[in-house]
């Protein structure tokens, strides 16, 4: 039984959980949750032992200084709350760490055990991939679950994807096990700029959240670091040739493809919510439907670069169940490593456009 002393009791708490690694390109998830944290002031609660599951030697922990007392910062993942308030206040709990390096079953459950204990209603992991999408675009924003009761319901896809997977699939399959209804929220990063940060795929990942869960998300200074990673980005492609003119195919390919997409349903769509930002956030840049943001800055993408959708359970039964200077650079041929991740089969990383 997981000991929770200090914490309050939550209101309809939805967990938020992103790991850096192979799922988090441009540093675009891992981002999201820590600007949650520090948005709503976050309190640390709980971390995972950092002896079972990482590598020390693939992460490596880090020496400080405080006061001229050294002191090691371990790499882990840590569990904080926050207090949204507001009129119909609910409560978050924040999940942010490193992909674990062994043990990812065991690792599920602990974060399970935590969920359980807390009353979580929802589990949303956030992730990034990196995909031929252009920066001058919004930022695809596909929502996928393994439960199909829980697509129907949240108008999602349900995951047909299969494949090698991250953490992120593993902690979606385990929550499938568990009986707790879990979402993923996968942003696409241009490869051609992917290294972190990337503040426009993290403020599109923040908006699809905000529609995903009814909770309106301050954006702080997210909005105006979007629009200059993007006025940086558009500048250092227009001084290559070559980078410039792949980028003009990859949006008339993606202008091409959302064609169909102008229909009056889509529109319908787009307008609801537009009514539901409109007080409070209606001048905002990037705070438009979908919330793909309109902006950049340094580029971004970088540690993510693999797919990281639920892929398919392992079916053993052994979760835990019902119980208590970055130059954009030109096309290449890469190798099958290097390829854009596509998971979910179109699912994750080109539809459920979110602008």
């Amino acid at each position: 039984m997981i000991e929770l002393e200090g914490v309050p009791e939550l209101i309809d708490p939805v967990m938020i959980c992103a790991f850096e690694g192979w799922n988090d390109a441009g540093d675009a998830a891992s981002s999201a949750v820590a600007h949650l944290d520090r948005e709503w002031k976050g309190e640390v609660f709980g971390a995972l032992d950092a002896e079972d599951y990482y590598d020390f030697q693939v992460n490596r922990p880090t020496i400080w200084l405080d006061g001229g007392v050294r002191k090691v910062t371990w790499p882990t993942t840590r569990l904080s709350v926050v207090r949204t308030g507001g009129t119909e206040p609910r409560d978050l709990v924040l999940v942010r760490g490193i992909e674990p390096s062994m043990r990812w079953r065991s690792f599920c459950n602990e974060i399970l055990g935590f969920a359980h204990e807390l009353g979580v209603e929802l589990v949303v992991v956030l992730g990034s991939l990196l995909g031929d999408t252009p920066h001058t675009r919004p930022v695809p924003v596909t929502g996928v679950t393994s439960d199909a009761d829980v697509a129907r319901t949240m108008d999602l896809e349900e995951s047909r994807y299969e494949g090698p997977t991250g953490i992120v699939g593993i902690l979606q399959e385990a929550c499938a096990h568990a009986g707790i209804p879990a979402v993923s929220l996968w942003a696409a990063v241009p490869h051609y700029v992917s290294q972190p940060p990337n503040p426009k795929a993290t403020l599109a990942l923040l908006n699809r959240l905000e529609d995903l869960i009814n909770l309106r998300i301050p954006l702080g200074e997210l909005p105006e670091d979007a629009r200059a990673w993007q006025l940086g980005v558009d500048q250092l492609a227009a001084e290559d040739r070559e980078v410039a003119e792949y980028v003009q195919t990859l949006e008339e390919a993606r202008d091409t493809a959302e064609l169909p997409e102008a229909s009056g349903e889509a529109i319908a769509r787009e307008f609801e919510r537009y009514l539901r930002r409109r007080d409070g956030q209606a001048g905002l840049p990037g705070s438009g439907a979908g919330g793909s943001g309109t902006g950049p800055g340094p580029g971004s993408g970088g540690r993510g670069d693999g797919p990281g959708s639920a892929g398919p359970g392992s079916g053993d039964g052994s979760y835990l169940r019902e119980t208590p200077g970055n130059r954009p650079q030109p096309p290449r041929q890469r190798s099958k490593d290097e390829e854009p991740a596509k998971p979910e089969e179109d699912a994750e990383g080109s539809g459920g456009e979110d602008a």
